[in-house]
């Protein structure tokens, strides 16, 4: 826990490139393969957005194989449903458990790869922007694009106190661990109890002490964020023109394209 998606944002040479042209590139990807009826255009569009990660991000092949690996393993488990349980079309295997019959047909495997295909596209599209600009950052360009300030503010302070609780809960399981806090089952679930309970009164301990410290400081509703300006270069509209064309030419061309016949 202690190297975060930010510490490799701060790294990134892709840090010092335009925000808002990530966002866009990061935007569009997710749209076009939320909209796409082939799985072809969502895979290119991962891929696309993997090697700018990986490779103009400078971002650890290892650890970023890591982070994706968690929202793939959630999919797979609900693409598995989706193949037994829907769509229609000749069916190319299945099997019997206690006289109920579980098949695999065309239309279920085609668009179970199409979900696999969109979330492998929005996942690597939403990573490429949070492992290539940091998040004080991104706010800053969201209350720039004129987002409700209240909705940036609590995003911004959801955010910071997501890991200030992550470290206090890791700390107290740590000291439970010591004392035999999770030996057996029964134990476990009494531990888990105290931790969970400790830590909401630590939440609205630290909610208050935060209310009466912004207010120590003439907090008027509004928070300041600073925003780097970053012009965008020829080279970098060249690419991502290159990229958008390329991606809206095979969703066109590949709009009836199946997996599966």
């Amino acid at each position: 826990m202690h190297r975060m998606m930010d510490d490799y944002a701060l790294l990134s040479p892709l840090r010092y490139t335009n925000n808002n042209l990530k966002m866009i590139i990061a935007a569009f990807g997710i749209l076009v393969g939320v909209s796409s009826t082939s799985p072809i255009p969502p895979l290119f569009i991962a891929l696309c957005m993997s090697f700018a990660t990986v490779y103009l991000g400078k971002t650890n092949k290892k650890v970023y194989l890591q982070i994706l690996g968690a929202p793939v393993g959630f999919s797979l488990a609900g693409i598995v449903i989706i193949a037994f349980f829907f769509g229609t079309g000749p069916e190319l295997f299945g099997f019997d458990v206690f006289g109920y019959r579980f098949s695999v047909n065309t239309g279920g495997l085609n668009m179970a790869f199409l979900v696999l295909a969109r979330t492998l596209g929005g996942m690597c599209c939403l990573f490429f922007l949070a492992l290539t600009t940091p998040m004080v950052e991104l706010f800053s360009v969201l209350k720039a694009w004129k987002l409700p300030d209240v909705f940036v503010e609590l995003s911004m302070l959801i955010y910071r106190y997501i890991f200030v609780f992550l470290d206090v809960a890791i700390s107290i399981k740590f000291a439970q661990s010591t004392r035999l806090g999770y030996k057996d089952m029964k134990t476990s679930f009494h531990s888990l109890a105290m931790l969970s309970s400790t830590l909401f009164i630590r939440a609205w301990e630290q909610g208050e002490k935060l209310f009466v410290s912004m207010n120590s400081r003439c907090y008027s509703g509004k928070l300041v964020l600073f925003e780097a300006k970053r012009p965008v270069k020829a080279p970098e509209i060249v690419l991502t023109a290159a990229y958008f064309l390329s991606v809206l030419l095979l969703l066109y061309f590949t709009k009836n394209v199946q997996m599966v016949y």
